[in-house]
């Protein structure tokens, strides 16, 4: 089923490897064309324009683009109970983590008399995007919400696409998510048309945002690097990808049900998986098969699996394990190896890192307590994962007393000069010509 990629007897510089590693075909550039016309005309007429793309793209009208509060409310009561429970627990956790890792303030006095201080402020507003396509997702209701909470933000509006099964509102689990987290702003707007509902607001009903946050398909990604610079974003997300690390001492069923949970997202999620023991790489696969052949969601996870973004890839050593994994920058890494901690230290590229044969994938997307929403398509080389700094600005504040300022004068009027900025130097000037009158 998963295609093989041998690298056994192949000695690849880091460049190499990244022409080598499977990946998802995704040209966001080319979706730019579709999604502009569309920013703009929401730019342009707002509600009305927000009301026809959802007849066109979604089936369906909404009654209320903005979902009533009381519909929000309600939807608790639809929801079973258990599912109630795990979202609770999700919040609970999720809040934890996030509440911990909001910077502390920083101040340092450089010199006698000299301070530069940082403090981290959160964004007035944010909009969040939950995605409603071949899955539903409460989950990243979670993971926005309570991390722009975490941060501080006063101001949260979600936009998820309207359901024609429910007369073109959000579904309720969605808004029974909002609901537990007191979100009251809830819009039944979805795709590129939401982004620029969020970015450039829409009169009389909804004012603009400063950060988007939040994953989408190839569209809402395109719609976001459009509006990058009138707001802030997080990334541009692609495909769900998940890699796996694994030797002789993995378990191959628990291998094979870990590639099987992302492949079921989409026909475009990539399952990979990295391995120096190829007798491994065949019990995995003869796994594979048979969950594949039970599963609910067939056609979607055969097509992602033998697609081009996944594969099995043979190395020789765990050592090359490693580089390997690093060359391809995973959304989600599992280590299934002897001293797996040990291994995870060793990463320096991955959205994040699952350690160990009981801390599958599945458990980051709803209870471990990080954050699902993570980079993608090997951007986690130079990108993070949605955190508290995703609705935080650091701002230095200075501070330096005229026997401070007059200890280092001398110095920024060198340095303006060097730079042919006079003007630099005679503000300094000024100041120290005072001091010795």
């Amino acid at each position: 089923m998963l295609s093989r990629i041998d690298l056994r007897d192949r000695d690849l510089t880091a460049r190499e490897l990244l022409s080598v590693v499977p990946r998802a075909d995704v040209d966001v550039a080319d979706a730019l064309t579709t999604v502009q016309p569309i920013l703009a005309d929401v730019r342009a007429r707002g509600a009305e324009a927000l009301r026809e793309y959802g007849e066109r793209f979604d089936g369906v009208t909404p009654e209320h683009l903005r979902v009533p509060a009381d519909r929000i409310e309600a939807a608790l009561a639809t929801q079973d109970e258990a599912v109630l429970d795990a979202l609770r627990e999700s919040i609970t956790r999720v809040r934890a983590f996030h509440e911990a890792t909001v910077p502390p303030p920083v101040s340092v006095e450089v010199a006698p008399g000299a301070t530069v201080s940082q403090r981290w402020i959160p964004v007035g507003r944010v909009g969040l995007y939950v995605p409603g396509g071949l899955a539903v997702y409460p989950s990243s209701v979670v993971m926005n919400v309570v991390t722009a909470q975490a941060a501080g933000v006063e101001s949260i509006a979600v936009a998820t696409p309207p359901q024609r099964a429910f007369g073109g509102a959000p579904h309720p689990t969605i808004l029974a998510a909002c609901a537990l987290l007191g979100i009251d702003e809830v819009y039944a707007v979805g795709g590129a048309q939401a982004i620029g509902m969020l970015a450039y607001g829409a009169e009389d009903l909804c004012e603009p945002v400063d950060v988007i946050t939040g994953p989408g398909n190839v569209y809402v990604a395109a719609a976001k690097r459009a509006v990058n610079g009138v707001v802030g974003i997080d990334a541009e997300a692609g495909p769900t990808e998940i890699a796996i690390i694994a030797d002789d001492t993995a378990d191959a069923d628990f291998v094979a049900a870990d590639l099987l949970s992302q492949a079921e997202h989409d026909p475009m999620a990539g399952s990979v998986l990295i391995t120096d023991d190829e007798e491994l790489a065949e019990r995995v696969e003869e796994a594979l098969l048979r969950r594949a052949d039970e599963t609910k969601h067939l056609a979607r996870t055969k097509e992602a699996l033998t697609g081009r973004q996944s594969a099995v890839i043979l190395t020789g050593s765990i050592d090359q394990s490693i580089q390997v994994a690093d060359a391809y920058g995973a959304e989600h890494l599992e280590i299934h190896t002897r001293d797996a901690a040990a291994v995870a230290e060793r990463i320096t590229s991955a959205g994040a890192i699952f350690v160990g044969p009981h801390t599958p994938v599945p458990l980051g997307d709803y209870l471990a307590g990080s954050n699902h929403v993570l980079p993608t398509g090997g951007t986690a080389r130079f990108a993070s994962g949605l955190g508290v700094t995703s609705f935080l600005k650091a701002v230095a504040t200075i501070h330096y007393s005229a026997d401070a300022l007059a200890q280092v004068g001398d110095k920024v009027v060198a340095l303006a000069n060097a730079e042919d900025l006079p003007a630099h130097g005679e503000a300094i000037q000024a100041r120290l010509d005072r001091q010795q009158r």
